[in-house]
């Protein structure tokens, strides 16, 4: 736990304090911060003074998402096969020519990679003690997995809650939208990438209560405060009681789902496209285009 990169641990009396510390990158998620979460995840609950996991931000906003701007400037398409005549169209130099897709791509290695993440998002939906998150500034993309594998949600009014890669290169990996907000509302936000402030998020019951900035710190301690009063062993319980229910209702079929599709967008045309403007313009002009056409001009900032 002394060689933390992605974030910071402490307890606070009965609260453990998960703390995101990359604030020079939106706290941008690495491949370091799933396992790093896990680990300070089971930290608080082998901690028998801990009653409640209080997960936050540094910085102007609580996670922009995956850290991709290197990784899709980047990305390379493929490695030169020097069994295929060189003008194959499965040459990799003749893909980028035509706009093709990866042929060799193996979607199992997506899937591996990124079913290790969705672990770490899940460690605190399977954390024996309660997680509460505050949102404040941002939580797109990636980072929504976090705030929504958390328990409760406190938000700032202003915040920006949303999935707009849902428009090009991504997909929920932990697919827990619909058991959050219920299937209709999670079709308004998934079909169109669009976010929500927090006032809104509160309205759509994806999360439990917004504050203006000012208030925000002080809600959310109160809130933590209140849950750090109830017996451990009374929220054991109360928490296995209710996370069943979305067990039951099948999400880990549909993170399976998910998760997969996910490596999908990244291997259509349209993902081809964006990774292609990604590493010709820039990973903030590629994003700029995606949401242009939305009227989401801002949401560039959010990646770093």
């Amino acid at each position: 736990m002394d060689t933390l990169k992605t974030m910071t641990y402490a307890r606070d009396g009965k609260i453990a304090r998960i703390t995101l510390n990359r604030p020079e990158r939106g706290n941008g998620i690495t491949m370091d911060l799933p396992k790093e979460l896990t680990a300070c995840v089971e930290k608080a609950n082998l901690d028998p003074e801990v009653h409640v996991i209080a997960l936050s931000g540094k910085g102007t906003g609580f996670c922009g998402g995956y850290d991709l701007v290197d990784s899709a400037e980047k990305l390379q398409i493929g490695e030169p096969d020097p069994s295929r005549p060189e003008d194959s169209p499965l040459d990799p130099k003749v893909q980028i020519k035509n706009h093709m897709p990866n042929s060799n791509w193996d979607p199992t290695v997506d899937y591996a990679m990124m079913s290790r993440n969705v672990k770490g998002f899940m460690s605190l939906f399977h954390s024996e003690k309660p997680v509460v998150c505050k949102v404040h500034g941002f939580c797109v993309a990636g980072g929504t997995d976090m705030a929504l594998c958390s328990d409760l949600l406190v938000i700032e009014d202003d915040a920006k809650i949303g999935y707009p890669p849902a428009r090009v290169w991504g997909s929920p990996t932990t697919s827990i939208w619909a058991y959050r907000m219920g299937i209709e509302k999670a079709k308004r936000l998934l079909f169109t990438g669009d976010c929500l402030n927090g006032k809104e998020a509160v309205e759509w019951g994806l999360a439990i209560e917004s504050a203006p900035k000012e208030d925000l710190d002080e809600r959310f301690e109160v809130l933590l405060g209140r849950i750090a009063q109830m017996p451990i062993n009374q929220l054991i319980m109360m928490k296995l009681l209710l996370n069943q229910t979305m067990m039951a209702q099948g999400l880990h079929s549909t993170q399976i789902m998910g998760t997969f599709f996910d490596g999908i967008t990244r291997h259509t045309q349209e993902g081809y496209d964006f990774q292609q403007s990604a590493m010709k313009n820039g990973f903030k002009d590629a994003v700029r285009q995606r949401d242009e056409p939305f009227g989401d001009f801002g949401m560039s900032t959010f990646k770093g």
